[in-house]
């Protein structure tokens, strides 16, 4: 891991958008629904130093691979932010450091209990980083699915520009928290049981309680509620379906029936879909064992 985490290092840095030609925003504008998954995703990209809060409130801060990741991290998701502040700029919107003010102001009090929360559950297992490098990285998919999403339907060619830029740093993200989180798992069963059931229980999309739940059901049914939506969101599936004790999940699946209000059936229907594919894969996955 050590040549992981010094290779990141050296590339990382703020994202380059001097030659982004933000006033074509102007001169073309983007549609509402484009404009309202962007100020989510600004609002969210801007949170990132409140989550690194919460994740230096636990053992991780004893990692001295994984601080550094996180400084890496938490500099290049602000630097996302501001280039998603220079799009809704552009658009004559509020962005930046007074837009996140108000944001921050509308948390629940509860917020301000989270880091008593991660130090707790920190001291009752030694594998929390287990499964923060986890979570990590099924959020850090999902995101970078959704700006590819976004991308997609929108189909502006310079916003296209941005968000691959975006995305590109995102997957050096993915690396760190899929190799880290691939390591600590293998190596542990009860890392393995705590980070199913953590995931199980507790995991919901990135911005779920930090953004109004209105926006979060907007921007998941507007990315992913479609053909290829739903292709996507099986793809992020599999990938957390290979991490070692997380086959069969479908997180991504189950969060995208509930948050789009998916009439019974159809989620009767798709659950017994999943729950047949995975039948079938364990199947084969113990006659290939034989």
């Amino acid at each position: 891991m050590t040549t992981d985490i010094d290779s990141l290092i050296r590339r990382s840095g703020r994202l380059d958008v001097d030659d982004i030609d933000f006033e074509a925003f102007r001169r073309h504008p983007l549609d509402p629904a484009t404009l309202r998954c962007l100020r989510y995703m600004h609002d969210v990209e801007g949170h990132t130093a409140c989550y690194l809060r919460d994740l230096l409130a636990t053992r991780a801060h004893r990692d001295p691979e994984v601080t550094a990741f996180l400084a890496c991290w938490c500099y290049e998701e602000h630097w996302h932010g501001e280039a998603i502040a220079q799009v809704l700029r552009a658009h004559h919107e509020p962005a930046g450091r007074s837009r996140l003010a108000d944001s921050r102001r509308r948390l629940p009090r509860r917020d301000a209990l989270r880091p008593v929360a991660f130090t707790l559950a920190s001291a009752l297992t030694p594998h929390i980083v287990a499964v923060h490098m986890t979570w990590g990285a099924v959020n850090e998919w999902t995101t970078q699915s959704g700006y590819a999403r976004l991308a997609a339907k929108a189909e502006h060619p310079v916003l296209s520009e941005l968000l691959r830029r975006i995305m590109r740093q995102e997957g050096r993200h993915i690396d760190f928290y899929t190799l880290s989180a691939r390591r600590r798992l293998a190596d542990s069963a009860t890392a393995r049981r705590i980070t199913r059931f953590a995931l199980r229980r507790y995991w919901a999309p990135v911005g779920t309680g930090v953004m109004p739940q209105p926006e979060l059901e907007f921007l998941v049914k507007y990315l992913f509620d479609d053909d290829e939506g739903r292709v996507a969101a099986q793809r992020i599936d599999r990938l957390v379906g290979r991490l070692p004790g997380l086959e069969g999940l479908h997180l991504i699946e189950e969060a995208l029936d509930d948050l789009t209000l998916a009439p019974p059936e159809d989620i009767a229907v798709r659950a017994a879909m999943r729950r047949s594919a995975q039948e079938d894969q364990d199947t084969k996955e113990q006659r290939h064992a034989c």
